[in-house]
């Protein structure tokens, strides 16, 4: 008999639940007893809906406040030790409070960095490890999680990250952290231990780095630590996704392990070499439900693929999502305004509970058992292979003529900059922001009011008009050189574009985790894509209006646009890319026939979309700078392109993001203390860049002395001339007071600096 299971389940809520008692917390609206309730309630409900769901193992441990990363992290008592003044555990400050330090940083320390879970939009805070790190066992909350499911229910499975990818994943600055293996591998066998006490049967060991590429050291990591799980403890399922990790078959297999689940949805051709090398007393989980996209499983294929290896695994065969279900939104149940021919294209989290229970069913019973569902499902199928909603011609044909398209700019950067000179006429070390300002509860007000019909059109363009003029006058008054019009009218820089973009449709409460409490509700990509009028002239026009400045436009880049949605899957990304890049080059091409001197085409996601394997690198990114390019090659020599990129590891990718050939690159580099910047010196980056010089993700007013040690920090790899100062990124999280203290005192550091290199 198949059984099926989940490795993890979305945190937030139907309704954002979390998001909503995180920030009541952190605003001293609530207490810790608060949220606590909040939290609690969600774990019971997620095990509820896996136990209706039919779920032979419920899964426990996969919740977290903030970051299962994080959690890890003092779960084996890893936190930073510049962090010891926070009293852990006394009445003087909450444990949340201290917890969400670490987080967030506070006055005294700034956060640990944060940066992308593998290929995901997912933000994951990065172990901090040093020669003093000393491992300890805290797992006081994560046993109170697990007495919780097993109140519920019998047959319950936690989740850990497993130690090699914990060490992976962490940074080091002053040690080799294969050095620090033992000591933490340790801590888990004490884990381990208590866990079999307390009659659990089975731990799914969460091992994400066997997706990448790995070195003998790496490799013989896993020998190392494993070594340690050899008696005294429940079995262990190895889990891996997002890749095939057919290489190192012959290796994980020889590992002292109970198990493996292997992403058959990203490489379904090595099911049948991994049934043939497992040893026979392994289970073999199966992920045939996408957990990283939302299209609905094509349950004929999935059954097809399983059919021949049924009988041989039996009960050995497990089946499950692909990953966990933590990257989909939680439930098609509220999403009563969603077009009912695409709704029926779609799976959210418990829809796909429900395909899984489906193909156990007709596994274990029958495809008779289940022929109802089977025949819904080729029906939602078969109508989205055919809808003509999903193809366009005339974007087909722009595609294919794409050859004549001269995808390079103009002229080289050093002619372009002279151009710019003498039409901007900025000073050295030009001084910008990111894009956004604060969101404040007007501006969301006026959005919510007018997204339910509860005010007219005029009275919202006023109200944006209002916001976007009085972020103008604080940034003249504030002294920066570059303008943004704030971007009031904005919910999101991905949901904004394409609500104006044919080929997607949006959901109601299809949100998403980012980090914390920060949740993204990624639009869907269900057919082909182009412009049907300008999305940002007219704002961007007006804010320019405003003020003799240069003002940016601001735009969300072609791979941005396809890595923060839900893509089609019917096509390659490839050709998804390109119609996206067409819809922003003519955004572009319009910007500055009005006049916008300045664009910003952000390109976040560009190192998220980097396959894991380098063997796919090339190809990669070859069709991802080409969309940029195309993107920006449409801008004449006097209109300077920006592009904005963060929270990801550039180094390995400087020539591809050289290639993309922006004349300004402005990214996050304050919670590396500029490290980040060190490949761009030692790879001589050809063109302008703009290191982020505070944390706009703390509530820590950054001090001039701080700013200024980080500008002098970039001094010593970038010459002044090519360098400007902003924040690591956009602003529409803080509040406008602390954001004009901070800028201010970034204004001020810029004409400090100029009079001493002067």
């Amino acid at each position: 008999m198949a059984k099926a299971h989940l490795l993890g389940y979305p945190r937030i809520g139907a309704k954002r639940e979390l998001k909503f008692a995180l920030e009541s917390f952190w605003r001293k609206e609530s207490s810790s007893d608060d949220l606590q309730k909040t939290a609690k309630s969600l774990r019971t409900n997620h095990w509820q809906k896996q136990q209706n769901a039919g779920l032979a193992y419920i899964t426990s441990n996969d919740f977290s406040l903030y970051d299962h990363v994080l959690d890890h992290t003092l779960l084996f008592g890893g936190q930073p030790k510049r962090f010891a003044k926070l009293p852990f555990g006394e009445k003087s400050i909450s444990p949340e409070n201290a917890y969400f330090s670490l987080a967030r940083g506070n006055l005294e320390q700034p956060a640990m960095e944060m940066t992308k879970w593998l290929d995901t939009n997912y933000h994951y805070i990065v172990p901090e490890l040093n020669s003093d790190t000393q491992f300890s066992l805290n797992a006081q909350d994560f046993l109170s999680q697990l007495d919780e499911a097993q109140k519920l229910a019998k047959n319950v499975k936690p989740v850990l990250l497993g130690p090699v990818s914990f060490l992976y994943l962490s940074k080091a600055r002053d040690i080799n952290k294969l050095d620090l293996l033992d000591s933490l591998t340790q801590q888990y066998v004490y884990l381990l231990q208590e866990l079999h006490a307390k009659k659990v049967e089975w731990v799914q060991i969460d091992e994400p780095i066997f997706a990448l590429d790995l070195d003998d050291a790496w490799l013989k990591a896993f020998e190392r630590a494993y070594a340690w799980f050899r008696t005294s403890r429940p079995k262990l399922l190895l889990t891996t996704y997002f890749a095939n990790v057919s290489r190192y078959q012959g290796f994980i297999a020889t590992l002292p392990v109970d198990g493996i689940h292997l992403d058959l949805v990203r490489a379904p051709e090595q099911l049948g070499p991994w049934v043939n090398a497992i040893p026979s007393y392994w289970v073999l989980s199966v992920g045939v439900v996408d957990g990283r996209n939302i299209w609905r499983t094509d349950l004929d294929k999935a059954l097809a693929l399983l059919e021949p290896w049924v009988q041989r695994l039996d009960e050995r065969l497990w089946l499950a999502p692909s990953c966990s279900l933590l990257h989909t939104p939680v439930t098609l149940e509220h999403e009563v305004k969603l077009d009912a021919e695409i709704k029926a294209w779609l799976a959210f989290g418990d829809e796909k509970l429900v395909e899984l229970n489906i193909i156990a069913m007709a596994l274990n019973h029958g495809v008779d058992s289940v022929a109802n569902e089977l025949s819904i499902s080729r029906a939602a199928v078969a109508s989205r292979n055919h809808s003509a909603r999903v193809h366009h011609a005339d974007v087909k044909a722009r595609i294919s003529a794409l050859d004549i398209v001269n995808e390079n700019r103009e002229s080289p950067f050093s002619v372009r900059k002279i151009t710019q000179r003498a039409r901007l006429n900025l000073p050295l070390l030009p001084t910008t922001t990111i894009g956004s300002f604060p969101q404040t509860p007007d501006v969301r007000a006026s959005r919510a009011a007018f997204k339910k019909g509860e005010i007219s059109q005029t009275k919202y363009d006023a109200d944006m008009e209002s916001h976007i003029t009085y972020a103008i006058r604080e940034q003249e008054d504030l002294g920066l050189d570059v303008l943004v019009h704030g971007e009031a009218e904005r919910n999101d820089m991905v949901e904004y574009f394409g609500e104006k973009l044919a080929g997607y449709v949006f959901t109601q409460n299809g949100w998403v985790q980012s980090y914390g409490s920060r949740c993204v509700k990624p639009p869907v990509i269900y057919g082909d894509v182009y412009r049907p009028q300008p999305m940002t002239v007219e704002t961007a026009s007006f804010a320019q209006s405003l003020s003799t400045r240069p003002v940016k436009g601001m735009l969300t880049g072609p791979i941005t646009m396809l890595q923060w949605s839900f893509v089609r899957d019917d096509q390659p990304r490839e050709a998804t890319a390109l119609q996206l890049a067409l819809a922003i080059r003519d955004e572009v091409d319009d910007l500055q026939k009005a006049g916008i001197a300045i664009i910003q085409i952000d390109e976040p996601a560009l190192r998220e979309g980097l396959p894991l394997q380098s063997a796919a690198w090339v190809n990669y990114l070859a069709w991802a700078v080409r969309a940029f390019k195309l993107s920006a090659s449409v801008a004449k020599d006097d209109t300077q392109i920006h592009t904005h990129m963060c929270y990801a590891e550039f180094n390995d990718i400087l020539p591809a993001i050289a290639a993309m050939d922006a004349d300004v690159i402005t990214i996050e580099t304050s919670r590396s203390a500029m490290e980040l910047l060190d490949g761009f010196g030692k790879f001589s980056y050809p063109n302008d860049i703009g290191p982020g010089v505070y944390d706009i993700h703390s509530p820590r007013v950054p001090t001039i002395e701080a700013m200024e040690k980080m500008m002098k920090r970039a001094f010593e790899v970038i010459p002044a001339e090519r360098l400007w100062i902003n924040p690591d990124c956009g602003l529409k999280t803080r509040g406008w007071e602390e954001t004009k203290l901070a800028l201010q005192n970034m204004v001020n550091v810029a004409k400090k600096l100029r009079e001493k290199l002067a």
